[in-house]
């Protein structure tokens, strides 16, 4: 079965690559470096794929909305699919859920987005969720948090001496790295895993203080200074205060039990010293 790959990114290349080469097709806006074949596509611009859908295949979604009420870009895609995919596999944001105070969400918890990003991606579930009942599509949703790697480690920040928030006033972290990400947008594809909406992280909650401890630590860097929050909210990006606003811990049992995704770095100091040898190897 052919796989479209649409959105050839961070993560969608590295889905591309994995998948194999006579199953599977990329769509990139930018010109992209890759034994994989793939077309050129802007999906806020062109009119018409630039290939031909057979019968059977699937769709991986990779692209970030456009539009408020509904995801402009997202739904003129869906108008070119015809025939329909048997399966389509969005990449979501645990956002969705909102501040949650530091509780334990699962997929079955309300959505409450908190922000014009997350609510963005509500709408484009909405969307998606109402189109494949349509459509008889199989609809596999994956609740991504912060995803981590090679060259997404944010050491050029600490290095410059950055500041991160006091662990006192961290909230819990939710996090995977990229490759179990791929892993788990590999595995939604399989005719086994019921369609639904996945939760998908590695399980460990230590706070993003920590993670950024961490990377300095093993980068050989110095640690960077912490503020407080109220400190915090003078010096910060209005984005990187909204992801600070949002605390929750996000239940991942749906993604062990019934994706199935045997994760790879289950443990974040595994992850970051995987994505600094990766980085360090990289010309």
């Amino acid at each position: 079965m052919l796989t479209l790959v649409t959105g050839t990114g961070y993560t969608g290349r590295r889905v591309l690559e994995r998948l194999p080469a006579d199953a599977a097709v990329g769509l990139s806006r930018s010109p992209l470096q890759t034994k994989r074949p793939f077309h050129q596509f802007n999906l806020d611009d062109d009119r018409a794929l630039p290939l031909t859908l057979p019968d059977d295949y699937a769709v991986i979604y990779t692209v970030a909305p456009a539009g408020t009420q509904t995801d402009t870009r997202l739904a003129g895609f869906l108008d070119l699919l015809s025939p329909a995919p048997r399966r389509f596999v969005y990449i979501s944001t645990t956002g969705v859920y909102g501040d949650c105070e530091g509780r334990r969400v699962s997929e079955d918890s309300p959505v409450n987005p908190g922000n014009a990003r997350s609510a963005q991606r509500v709408a484009a579930e909405n969307l998606l969720e109402g189109w494949a009942v349509r459509e008889q599509c199989e609809l596999v949703i994956l609740r991504v948090p912060g995803i981590y790697g090679p060259e997404r480690l944010g050491i050029d920040r600490v290095a410059a001496g950055a500041p991160m928030l006091r662990e006192e006033d961290a909230n819990p972290g939710n996090r995977i790295h990229v490759d179990d990400l791929a892993s788990c947008c590999l595995r939604a594809l399989s005719a086994d895993v019921p369609a639904g909406v996945y939760n998908v992280g590695d399980g460990d909650h230590r706070s993003s203080t920590w993670f950024t401890a961490e990377v300095a630590r093993q980068a050989g860097l110095p640690q960077p200074p912490t503020i407080s929050l109220a400190e915090a909210a003078q010096q910060f990006s209005p984005m990187r205060l909204s992801f600070l606003a949002e605390s929750r811990i996000v239940d991942t049992t749906r993604m062990r039990e019934q994706l199935g995704v045997e994760l790879r770095y289950a443990r974040p100091e595994d992850g970051i010293k995987a994505a600094i040898a990766c980085s360090a190897a990289t010309p």
